[in-house]
C-alpha cells in the first residue's frame, strides 16, 4: 500500500522552480514546478545518475546536465538518448500548502 509523504511546502517553490529532496539514503526526488503544477521524479538520470534537478527545464521536459538526455516531467518517460529507460514518477498532491508525493 502506498503512502503519501510530505516532501516540501508550496512556499519553498515561490522563488525557484525545483527542489532536491532526499527522503532516505536510497530515495532521492526531484520536485519541479511548471506553470503552477508540481511534478516529482527520481532525482537521478537513468543513464548516468546525474542530478536532474540541475538540468534545464523547458515546457514539461527536463534535460540531464551531463549527457543531454531528456525526460517528460509528467510521465518520467525518456525522450532522447543516451537514456534508454524512464525515471520513476510520483503522484503529487497539495494539502494546506504542503506538497505530498505517493511513495
Amino acid at each position: 500500500m502506498a503512502d503519501w509523504v510530505q516532501i516540501a511546502e508550496t512556499k519553498e517553490l515561490e522563488t525557484t522552480d525545483r527542489k532536491y529532496v532526499e527522503l532516505t539514503p536510497m530515495k532521492h526526488i526531484g520536485l519541479f514546478k511548471v506553470e503552477g503544477e508540481y511534478f516529482a521524479l527520481d532525482a537521478w538520470c537513468s543513464h548516468a545518475r546525474a542530478s536532474l534537478v540541475h538540468g534545464e527545464v523547458t515546457d514539461h521536459e527536463v534535460l540531464c546536465p551531463l549527457h543531454g538526455a531528456r525526460f517528460d516531467l509528467r510521465t518520467g518517460r525518456h525522450l532522447s538518448p543516451p537514456a534508454v529507460r524512464p525515471v520513476a514518477r510520483y503522484d503529487v498532491k497539495i494539502e494546506d500548502g504542503k506538497i505530498l508525493v505517493k511513495i
